[in-house]
């Protein structure tokens, strides 16, 4: 292991002001809805802290923080309007100075970007009456008195921060009511506050010197923008640069974290924030040549997945502070890592955006395979020698459970076998990297088999395995891992005239050329199944029985799906069942019902019937081991969550534990096989 030498552009301090930044990473501003009650109470503090642990320089929490009431929550946000914010806050930048990260926190009005039926049910407001597409919200135009009240809600907000130790705080200015202001899309006015540039930045300017006020000249502040909104109305490249210069002459900031693009719709979102098979970093050069024309500090994230390409952004003088923010979900001690000599080791963020995809849709954020992010109360992101004696653990499949069980088992200190039964690992993420644009997916993988190699473990491919051949090993401790296959969804005739979802992603059979495709999952696997069909030039009916097909997947990971079914012209038919398939001919009629019209029947003539339907679990060799062991295949469910040993034993005299993980269980996905895969090793 060979430490990184100090010239390493990444290991440099940066001066902000009086604040010394101790390298040049940092996770910028964004929301994991860890918050309880809206404030960030153990579990934001420990994400934050664990980022910490793991050398970055810079922590910028929330994603944005509230300052007003008529601002309520989209996706889980902290209330900045509130005092009782000041301890928390408190707790958690006094948790991550201890490791000399500094603590900054991104403050707003989201203006349009939010819903009236929400929190206290106030109105929606926005520099002019015009609606945001993606919360649905058609806002009234921002008063003299709500600009007033606003304005010292900032002001306000910022005195609590600055209050609660923090080092700084940010404006987010991109999609919220501050740029509102700032846009000719958004801003019709005609008073003081619309019209020439200068009336457009009136708010932001009233806010700015409200909050010097309010914090002095010496706490940081700083401003999230949008310097280009890439489209016809919005605010073009040229008038960007030119606010950013004009904020920079202010005297008020002192820093720019630089964005391009608008965030209004899912599609638009994803050329901000791009996912798995878009352009790396796409709008690096674009803050490099806004810190060209502002000479000032400038900071950027967006889609800087590896040490190589932020090295770059700082090495070339592009940037200042090299925001990795889904890396760090992925892999939180990433600077740690650089500093050893480990860089290999570092866990790479595949751009899956399931993270995002989960907050955007309600839910919290959760990497899709570091199971440890958002739950550092109760699994560990470093994995410790176990206590106890070492065992022999024997793991059947190199699916995403099985070698995650294996890695974990294996820093356990335990002597670990993999039997896989084909000839490479991966199980079903090898039929998601089938689609080209999803081909980083099989970082998962590799990480993985690069771990086991450093920690030792022995895999075994093209073993079938059957009990003898498990039980031949003398194990103390079997997990399977075997993953599922494929099955039908209920159909009254025709189980025989259908084809998999997993044939057409493999290449086992090919797109027809009409096809109809039934997905009743709601998932990627039936989408790439439609998007190779698609774009094998078939005609093709996608149909589904929700009231909005996919609802499996967010909103960023359905754009790409959504581009090829316009540009390939499929069609998209909801709230339909599949209820059976019959022959006629050389064709296949599918019979469709309905859930809302129990007698309304309808045909498809087409040349193929797809169909996908889950997973039904591979649990033969399960159920052939479950009888021979010693707790009979049964887990504690209120223990594995609570504490305590999670194995009740039926059969002390039993030779091996045993139980099984991931999609052996049930059909999931990718994060409940790891998460499978970990929290179940860490308890042997």
């Amino acid at each position: 292991m060979t430490n990184r030498t100090p010239s390493d552009p990444l290991l440099q301090p940066f001066q902000l002001k009086h604040l010394t930044l101790k390298n040049r990473v940092m996770s910028t501003a964004h929301e994991p809805a860890y918050s309880e009650d809206g404030l960030p109470k153990e579990r934001y503090r420990l994400y934050h802290a664990e980022k910490a642990k793991g050398g970055i320089a810079m922590t910028m929490t929330a994603g944005s923080a509230l300052v007003s009431r008529d601002s309520p929550a989209a996706f889980g946000n902290l209330q900045a309007y509130r005092d009782g914010i000041v301890p928390w806050l408190g707790e958690l930048a006094d948790a991550c100075h201890e490791h000399d990260c500094k603590v900054m926190i991104q403050l707003t009005h989201l203006g349009r970007r939010t819903g009236w039926n929400k929190a206290d049910w106030l109105p929606v407001l926005s520099a002019s009456p015009v609606r945001e597409p993606a919360h649905r919200a058609f806002p009234k135009e921002a008063e003299d008195w709500d600009i007033d009240r606003i304005v010292a809600d900032y002001a306000s907000a910022a005195q609590r921060m600055h209050a609660a130790g923090l080092d700084g705080i940010e404006f987010e200015a991109y999609g919220h009511l501050m740029d509102g202001f700032w846009s000719p899309a958004t801003n019709h006015r005609a008073d003081a506050f619309g019209g020439s540039l200068d009336n457009r930045m009136r708010f932001s300017n009233l806010v700015i010197e409200a909050v010097r006020k309010a914090v002095g000249p010496d706490f940081i502040v700083g401003v999230r923008m949008v310097a280009d909104e890439d489209f016809s109305t919005g605010i073009s490249r040229s008038q960007g640069v030119e606010i950013a210069q004009r904020l920079t002459r202010g005297g008020g900031i002192d820093f720019l974290n630089i964005i391009r693009g608008h965030i209004d719709t899912d599609a638009a979102l994803t050329g901000v924030i791009p996912i798995t098979g878009m352009r790396s970093a796409p709008h690096l050069d674009f803050a490099g040549e806004v810190r060209a024309a502002t000479n000032f500090p400038v900071f950027h994230a967006a889609r800087i997945a590896d040490v190589a390409t932020a090295r770059h952004a700082i090495a070339s003088g592009k940037l200042d502070m090299v925001g990795m923010t889904r890396p760090h979900i992925a892999e939180p001690h990433i600077v740690a890592k650089v500093a050893r000599g480990e860089e290999h080791r570092i866990r790479p963020c595949v751009g899956a955006t399931y993270c995002l995809d989960r907050i955007y849709e309600g839910g919290e954020a959760l990497c899709i395979h570091n199971a440890a992010t958002g739950r550092e109360a109760s699994i560990p992101h470093v994995i410790a020698r176990s206590q106890g004696p070492a065992r022999r653990v024997v793991v059947v499949g190199a699916g995403p459970a099985g070698l995650e069980a294996a890695r974990v088992a294996a820093e356990r200190g335990h002597s670990v076998t993999i039997m896989e039964a084909s000839g490479k690992a991966g199980g079903q993420i090898n039929l998601a990297i089938q689609n080209p644009r999803r081909r980083e997916l099989v970082g998962i993988i590799d990480w993985r088999l690069s771990e086991l190699e450093h920690l030792g473990v022995d895999i075994r491919y093209d073993v079938w395995a059957e009990a003898d051949d498990v039980l031949a090993l003398s194990p103390d401790i079997v997990i399977v891992a075997t993953g599922g296959m494929p099955q039908n969804p209920p159909l009254e005739t025709g189980d025989d005239l259908v084809t998999s979802s997993w044939d057409i992603v493999s290449g086992a059979a090919k797109p027809a050329e009409s096809v109809l495709l039934y997905d009743d999952n709601g998932g990627h696997p039936g989408m790439t199944a439609a998007e190779m069909i698609a774009n094998a030039g078939s005609r093709l009916e996608l149909v589904s029985p929700e009231r909005f097909f996919a609802p499996e997947m967010g909103g960023m990971n359905h754009v790409p799906y959504m581009r090829v079914f316009h540009e390939k012209d499929v069609t998209v038919t909801i709230n339909t069942r599949l209820i059976a398939v019959r022959r006629d001919g050389n064709k296949l009629v599918a019979t469709l019902g309905s859930d809302f019209a129990s007698e309304w029947r309808a045909e498809r003539v087409v040349d193929q019937v797809v169909v996908e339907h889950g997973t039904m679990a591979n649990d033969e060799l399960y159920h052939a081991l479950k009888p021979l062991s010693k707790n009979r295949g049964a887990v504690d469910y209120e223990r594995l969550v609570r504490g305590g040993d999670i194995f009740p034993e039926s059969d002390p005299a039993a030779a091996f534990t045993l139980f099984r993980i991931g999609d052996a269980v049930a059909s999931r996905n990718i994060h409940a096989a790891i998460y499978d895969g970990i929290r179940f090793a860490l308890r042997i």
